[in-house]
C-alpha cells in the first residue's frame, strides 16, 4: 500500500484499484481508520480524537490531491506524495 504523506506520527496510505467510495488509511500507532475523502467520515476503523483532528484538517487542505491520487491508482499508476501537515492551531 503506498504511502502518501506522513505527520506528527500519522502514516496516509492508499491501496492500489480499491473500492468505492474514494477514500485513505490513516495509521497512528496500533490505530487505524479508512477515511472518506469528500467528507473526512470514517468508515471503517478508530483513531483517537486528537489524531483524527489532524487527519482531517490534513485532508481538507489537500482534498483535490487525494482525489487525483484516487484516480491515479484506480488507473494502476503511482500516487503523487502530498505535503504533510505542518503547522497545527485548534
Amino acid at each position: 500500500m503506498p504511502r502518501v504523506s506522513a505527520f506528527y506520527g500519522i502514516t496516509i496510505e492508499m491501496y492500489y484499484d480499491d473500492h468505492p467510495p474514494p477514500h485513505f488509511h490513516a495509521r497512528y500507532g496500533d490505530e487505524r481508520a479508512k477515511i472518506e475523502i469528500a467528507s473526512g467520515k470514517v468508515v471503517v476503523g478508530h483513531l483517537s480524537v486528537p489524531a483524527l483532528r489532524l487527519v482531517r484538517k490534513w485532508a481538507s487542505e489537500h482534498r483535490e490531491e487525494l482525489e487525483e491520487n484516487w484516480i491515479r491508482l484506480s488507473n494502476e499508476e503511482s500516487p503523487k506524495p502530498i505535503e504533510p501537515l505542518t503547522r497545527w492551531k485548534s
